[in-house]
């Protein structure tokens, strides 16, 4: 145990990385805007900048913490250094902050109101560039960046991808994708993890509000919703709600003031997913060909993929992601009551991710040419319609689901988690209901939040040998294993953002340790309460199967390659 002084306070320390981190653990906010604990350090805002006993300013978040240390954090020469730095930010920075998509959660605007600064005295000279709209997914904004380096380095550290960089010197930087080309030019997968870091406007989300608004104004139209997993232990953050709480019901309940028709779980979604993938397992077990199967319910995982790894292409599962097998079924089920219902349908998803905006659009997740789900709605943009709407989600009553795909098992819900998927099916092919065949299962290695988890288990007279990953990089090292020949695995399932759905790139910000935490335990929590553990003894899965799914398996819950 070591000790430093902070602010004439004495304070322990073991085996925190930097002085930052120290600061911070003594109950001090100290403002940043470059810094994340998972990424590398950069160093450049200089906001976190501290003072010694000598009056040496330095910057806590690259230096190391050393026994003995004495230090200030909010002296008059620190106060004076960051409203200047503030000023000098705004003072290039568009200043249209009442009509910006990150009003009320930008760090400059939350910094600027904190450190009292209340007038910038340079004029703003900078020459202004045009909005990135190309991608599905997010808004690339130019104007709006403070060159703090966050979506490089998770683009770069995490995703392994290094789409967008710095270009050009001086007073002229930008970030940018290479040679200024726009987002749609690149191998950008939509992942939206650079939206999840930046700190103002720069990066947004492609908002689809708009546009349901519209449906759900529309005369003779069925507006149907579907909600996954992730969103109802996230919406609840911009109303006061405990992070992490399950609020699906007020969250059913605030939909139908808003006037959606029809509500129902992704989870369900899921719970099909379960049913085919693992019977596309066995099938290949048995084969011994096109393994390992790959779990195909992360777009921005299939989108990477198929452009950085197509030799691999044949090994991802042929299922359609929940939500896509979900927009299927709504759209069946519109077609065969078109005599008794004969209003227009449409499928509104609200998902964690941002890359489910592309999904929908790719042609294998139409059926005979139609669109299956319309419209995808991030929880950020949910929780905006919500606040739109006037309505206060921590006081609503909660209210159940439309039957009958309300009912889901707890197996789908913790497909908004790394490794929930893997899990899921090996339940399913178990095939035990018992709660300590369930918990033996979760003890294989499948959850956890490392971003490479290896299992080994056995079903029936076979050893199978599962691999679950978060994280692109992470994907790119077991892949480039596996092209050598390094290493073998039956299954493996991989999700593109750390830590699975939960922190997703269409998550309310900021997503700290403590919020993927109380995320990741609230997920599980619904899963602990569920009466029904497998995707099979739901009972509204099974008729589905014998109803409006008979005969039609392939066509609307498997990738329809002809369309493609």
């Amino acid at each position: 145990m070591n000790y430093m002084t902070i602010n004439n306070r004495r304070v322990a320390f073991t085996n925190e990385k930097n002085v930052l981190s120290v600061i911070r653990k003594s109950g001090i906010d100290l403002p940043t805007f470059c810094y994340h604990s998972e990424l590398s350090t950069y160093g450049a805002c200089r906001m976190c900048v501290v003072e010694d006993e000598r009056g040496k300013v330095f910057a806590s978040c690259s230096e190391t913490p050393r026994d003995g240390m004495i230090i200030y954090t909010n002296t008059p020469k620190l106060q004076h250094h960051r409203k200047m730095i503030l000023e000098l930010l705004l003072a290039s920075h568009c200043r249209e902050c009442t009509t910006c998509a990150k009003n009320g959660v930008c760090v400059l605007q939350r910094l600027s109101r904190q450190l009292g600064v209340r007038e910038i005295r340079f004029e703003n000279n900078k020459k202004e560039l045009p909005l990135d709209m190309t991608s599905e997914c997010i808004v690339r904004d130019p104007n709006k960046c403070i060159l703090c380096g966050d979506c490089v380095r998770t683009c770069d550290e995490i995703q392994g991808l290094g789409i967008l960089d710095f270009s050009f010197r001086g007073s002229k930087m930008q970030v940018t994708p290479a040679f200024n080309k726009n987002l749609a030019q690149t191998d950008c997968v939509g992942c939206g993890q650079c939206r999840a870091v930046c700190p103002t406007g720069a990066i947004t989300l492609n908002s689809n509000v708009h546009s349901v608004w519209a449906a759900l104004s529309e005369k003779n139209t069925r507006v149907v919703a579907q909600i996954a997993p992730a969103v109802r232990v996230a919406v609840g953050d911009k109303f006061g709600i405990r992070k992490g709480e399950n609020t699906l019901g007020r969250l059913v309940a605030a939909l139908r003031r808003i006037g959606f028709d029809e509500i129902y779980d992704t989870n369900f979604g899921a719970d099909l997913t379960v049913m085919e993938e693992s019977k596309e397992l066995t099938e290949r077990l048995e084969s011994g060909t096109k393994l390992p199967l790959f779990t195909s319910c992360c777009p921005a995982w299939v989108t990477f993929c198929e452009r950085k790894y197509p030799e691999f292409k044949e090994n991802i599962s042929s299922c359609r992601s929940p939500q896509g097998m979900f927009g299927a079924l709504i759209k069946e089920e519109a077609r065969m009551n078109d005599g008794e219902d004969n209003r227009k349908t449409i499928v509104v998803s609200i998902m964690p991710c941002t890359a489910k905006k592309a999904e929908i659009k790719r042609p294998d997740y139409f059926t005979e040419g139609a669109q299956d789900v319309d419209y995808v709605l991030t929880t950020t943009e949910v929780t905006r319609m919500i606040q739109e709407a006037g309505i206060d989600l921590a006081q609503v009553q909660p209210e159940t689901m439309d039957m009958p795909f309300g009912i889901a098992s707890g197996a789908g819900a913790i497909f908004g988690v790394t490794g929930g998927v893997t899990e899921a099916v090996l339940r399913r092919l178990t095939d035990s209901n018992k709660a300590e065949d369930i918990e033996a299962i979760s003890f294989t290695g499948v959850r956890g939040v490392d971003g490479i988890k290896e299992a080994s288990v056995k079903l029936k007279d076979r050893e199978v040998k599962l691999a679950v990953v978060n994280g692109l990089q992470c994907a790119s090292k077991v892949l480039d294993k596996m092209k050598a020949g390094e290493v073998y695995y039956d299954f493996v399932e991989v999700m593109a953002c750390k830590r699975g759905c939960i922190a997703g790139g269409g998550q309310p910000v900021p997503i700290g340790a403590r919020t993927k935490k109380a995320r990741l335990e609230g997920i599980y929590k619904i899963d602990h309460m569920s009466q029904i553990k497998l995707s099979n003894q739901n009972p509204i899965v099974m008729t589905v199967y014998d109803g409006i799914l008979k005969g039609k398996e392939h066509k609307l819950l498997h990738h329809n390659k002809a369309e493609v």
